[in-house]
């Protein structure tokens, strides 16, 4: 019985490899959990246009956005557990929800298989053409004459966390205003539906060169090189003030190994595909990488900074 049970799994095993190595065999699914024009997309698009270099198979997006990434989170860990679906997604969905809201549809650690790291990135604060500030001390100054007065958008976790420990940090009321994703936000924005926003920079930085809102700082420690123009918050006197993001691909738990690590090689290649390497040259993103195991050390890393980041910020769990 043992040997039979023995020789089942020595044969389940050969034929997950075997399948590994023939793996792709057909087109492969990026599930992305916010709109289309939103960081995540662009560098999912990018990504996929790497993969098919790599292995001649089609990639196809599909765009899942709303209730806080949940949307497509949950398709994500719902999806066949073979390689071909991929979710293409951020901090917000595996180590900031879980501390923003009491009860996530999805666990973002048993639910899934990480597969690799892909890039990190910072954001940019944007505020209207028609509010009157022009840097960050004077929007601070203009927010506390004015409490409870000027509004924030937030696509994500990382945009709110960003608008929330900004508050925290500054002593100032500003009211947030959730979005399904950043796009729609920075076209109220634009609008003057909203006054200010923390956006990432593939989605904010256009609109500040296309002179449709205005840049008062960048939320990273040091300038990005990309807009070397525009100051840091912390060094236009929020000291200590840093806010970034980043990008990880992850498969549903319960995917085989080798199949993992097959896909850990073509999105590591991708990665550094012409496609790729020219977003994230055109948006100041920082390349990544490393094996699944990488990822998940990482994940439970930025986890616990989460928390405390969000802890310090005074948000309360809804």
């Amino acid at each position: 019985m043992i040997r039979k049970t023995l020789l089942g799994a020595i044969a389940l095993a050969a034929c997950a490899l075997a399948h590994a190595q023939a793996f792709p065999e057909k087109s492969i699914t990026f599930i992305v959990p916010f709109a289309a024009g939103s960081a995540t997309d662009q560098l999912a698009r990018a990504l996929g246009q790497g993969v098919t270099l790599e292995t001649k198979q089609q990639v196809v997006i599909d765009n899942k956005p709303g209730a806080n990434a949940f949307i497509g989170a949950q398709a994500a860990a719902r999806a066949p557990k073979d390689g071909y679906t991929v979710f293409i997604t951020t901090n917000t969905t595996h180590a900031a929800n879980e501390h923003l809201f009491h009860k996530l549809p999805y666990d973002p650690v048993k639910d899934f298989e990480p597969v690799g790291l892909l890039s990190k990135g910072g954001q940019i604060l944007v505020v209207n053409n028609n509010l009157p500030v022009n840097n960050v001390q004077e929007l601070i100054k203009y927010a506390k004459a004015n409490p409870g007065k000027l509004s924030f958008g937030s696509g994500s976790s990382s945009s709110r966390i960003a608008g929330e420990l900004f508050k925290q940090m500054t002593g100032s009321f500003i009211v947030n205003i959730p979005y399904r994703s950043n796009p729609p936000a920075v076209t109220d924005l634009i609008g003057g539906q909203i006054h200010l926003m923390f956006t990432d920079m593939a989605t904010g930085l256009p609109q500040v060169k296309g002179g449709k809102v205005k840049a008062l700082g960048v939320s990273t420690a040091k300038r990005i090189p990309l807009a070397n123009e525009i100051p840091t918050i912390a060094e236009s006197g929020v000291k200590g003030y840093e806010s970034t993001f980043w990008f990880a691909a992850y498969v549903p738990a319960g995917t085989p190994a080798p199949v993992v690590a097959r896909l850990n090689e073509i999105l590591a290649r991708a990665n550094k595909s012409q496609p790729v390497t020219t977003f994230y040259s055109s948006v100041g993103f920082e390349p990544l990488g490393g094996s699944p195991e990488d990822l998940r050390k990482f994940q439970a890393a930025e986890t616990q900074k989460w928390g405390k980041i969000v802890t310090a910020a005074g948000i309360q769990k809804e």
